[in-house]
């Protein structure tokens, strides 16, 4: 489950469909912005399949194709409000935690060196 909720484009996906409602593809793929067309075709109907977008084909010329999120991806709106207030609240302390680990020092690698025929020298 965690794999279909929390994929690298899942999110932004949901987000754009819950925040502009039922939009075309190019008009999704503009609103999520860096997402390729291939790998928005690949999430849509991987998403469809699970419940949690649903597509609407209009039969006119040329072929009218909608996307909006489902009352099942609609659920996971307490999710992610819960993920952001996480994240208002604890960013700070990520963020010193990422410059205290990138401010410490390097570990030691050990070096090796290798003889002429490839075995370890001592």
């Amino acid at each position: 489950m965690l794999d279909i909720v929390f994929s690298r484009w899942t999110t932004p996906i949901l987000w754009a469909l819950h925040e502009y409602g039922r939009q075309r593809f190019v008009e999704l793929q503009r609103n999520i912005g860096t997402i390729t067309p291939k790998v928005l075709t690949q999430r849509l109907r991987r998403m469809e399949r699970d419940g949690l977008v649903e597509r609407t084909c209009h039969a006119e010329v040329p072929p009218r194709v909608e996307y909006e999120i489902s009352d099942l991806g609609r659920s996971l709106a307490p999710i992610f409000a819960s993920l952001v207030e996480w994240s208002a609240e604890n960013l700070p302390e990520v963020e010193r935690a990422r410059r205290e680990f990138d401010g410490a020092d390097e570990p030691v690698a050990v070096i090796r060196r290798r003889g002429p025929a490839g075995a370890a020298a001592g």
